[in-house]
């Protein structure tokens, strides 16, 4: 297991059912977490490290704000208004969350991946090394949650710039009886292959690794029913 510190300077990680008022999540699932490490190392194929196991934590407590913005939604397709995806009643203002001073520790493990080759984990090692990560290819900027979100800094726990063990740690923990849902695998073309894991948010007062079998597991759908 290996344990990342990221900071992003605005975040928002908005829930699936989310529709008028885009609401913030507290911390990005973990099919999100997944997304942001395989675009870290360069990978395109999202099933490439299923069985990877990731969570993550908050550092303290982000800001929150909201701000009016432009939505875009398909509502209507041509016909006589000559609404297209980009206009007409396919966009229109709403509120979002917005999450400031985003501060998190990751936690992510291998140990069960499904893959003959080079593990989530080394390919990290490998991203974050000065004299390794110039053959990591990636496209376009580095973000966590929306696109235009960027990233501002990655590091392994042990090397982090910040001195944050006097603060107390946010994290999602798997819990068979948990109140807290948080996706682990997104279907992109509607909701149905969407899968989540139970949990709940602790409190640790350090940044201290959790236990393996408390860290959500990624699968696709089809095999979601050995995740948890």
């Amino acid at each position: 297991m290996i344990g990342l510190y990221v900071s992003v300077p605005i975040a928002c990680f908005r829930p699936g059912a989310a529709r008028e008022f885009w609401e913030s999540l507290p911390l990005p699932p973990p099919s999100t977490i997944y997304g942001f490490l395989l675009s870290f190392v360069g990978e395109t194929d999202r099933t490439r490290h299923l069985g990877v196991r990731c969570t993550c934590g908050t550092i303290g407590e982000p800001f929150r704000s909201s701000v009016l913005r432009r939505m875009w939604r398909i509502k209507e397709l041509g016909g006589a208004s000559n609404a297209t995806q980009g206009n007409g009643s396919n966009v229109r203002p709403d509120y979002q969350q917005l999450l400031s001073n985003v501060r998190l520790v990751i936690w992510i493990d291998s140990s069960e991946e499904e893959v003959l080759k080079e593990s989530l984990e080394t390919r990290i090692k490998t991203a974050l090394s000065p004299s390794k990560r110039g053959s990591i290819e990636r496209f376009g900027g580095l973000s966590l949650g929306e696109s235009t979100h960027l990233v501002d800094e990655v590091s392994l726990i042990e090397r982090m710039d910040v001195d944050a063990n006097n603060e107390k740690v946010q994290l999602f923990v798997v819990r068979d009886r948990g109140r807290f849902t948080l996706s682990v695998w997104v279907d992109h073309v509607g909701s149905a292959g969407t899968r989540y894991a139970n949990g709940d948010l602790v409190v640790r007062d350090a940044i201290v690794p959790p236990n393996v079998e408390e860290l959500p597991k990624i699968c696709s759908t089809s095999r979601l029913e050995h995740s948890l």
